[in-house]
């Protein structure tokens, strides 16, 4: 069981809920992942009007939990506002901190992501941050009070999947009690099997369901892939090997002459 804030869940997908070609494909795609998580931008909701009445109501249909996210914030105090209003529309303490830094590479304001997260965590919000891969940072969140952390393997949408696994195994090897789930950057299955395989919770994705040809199946796709990496981190994989090894023995085999 994935354990975030004290609630337990079976599933260790989220799944974001933009972009997706109609709404019926969203609710599709939900159901076909089993997730139990799934993010909603606040900026959606207040610009959406009538048409984001109809999402919400497909939302409100599924039984997920709600993680709003500030998405588009680009200092502490934006989000710490779009923050206190998604608690208030959506009835939830939980909250996905983004607090974007660079433009291109949509990379997080590291410095501006731990103010907000300290902010946030005085006030009782359960805290998700989308961050980067640097130990000292993710320190300084969990000092600010962030009980799980969300680094990102590659850019936001960029499908490149894990770009730095030396920086993501000594990541989740310095903080081994810390929930962490891989936000950002996975394109394929194989993606998620393999941050899965470095002892990561979970992972969080959007754009490489929601524009796949077929979201549904990709969606389906990459919970397989989840549980499988997931299977395989606690299985006990071989390390590779520089020589050769036979797997079948050589004492006692057969001699012809």
């Amino acid at each position: 069981m994935l354990t975030l804030y004290n609630k337990q869940l079976s599933s260790r997908l989220l799944l974001g809920t933009a972009q997706y070609p109609s709404p019926s494909i969203l609710l599709d795609a939900i159901k076909a992942s089993g997730t139990q998580i799934v993010t909603v931008s606040l900026r959606r909701e207040t610009a959406g009007g009538r048409s984001g009445d109809g999402f919400w109501s497909i939302i409100r249909s599924l039984d997920v939990h709600v993680l709003p996210n500030t998405a588009g914030c680009h200092t502490a105090k934006e989000a710490v506002l779009t923050a206190q209003m998604a608690r208030d529309l959506f009835a939830t303490d939980w909250i996905k901190l983004e607090v974007i830094g660079n433009h291109d590479t949509l990379q997080p304001d590291v410095f501006a992501l731990v103010e907000a997260a300290r902010v946030l965590s005085d006030e009782g919000f359960k805290v998700f941050p989308y961050t980067t891969d640097d130990l000292i940072v993710a320190e300084r969140l969990l000092d600010a009070g962030c009980e799980v952390l969300m680094p990102w393997c590659a850019p936001i949408g960029s499908a490149q999947g894990p770009l730095n696994t030396h920086a993501l195994r000594s990541l989740r090897g310095h903080f081994p009690d810390v929930p962490m789930i891989i936000d950002a950057g996975l394109g394929r299955p194989s993606h998620a099997a393999t941050v899965m395989e470095l002892g990561f919770e979970a992972i969080l994705l959007n754009t490489a369901v929601a524009k796949a040809g077929d979201p549904v199946a990709m969606a389906r796709a990459f919970a397989m892939a989840s549980e499988a990496g997931h299977a395989a981190c606690h299985a006990g994989m071989l390390e590779p090997r520089d020589v050769a090894v036979p797997s079948t023995p050589v004492i006692g085999r057969a001699v012809f002459t």
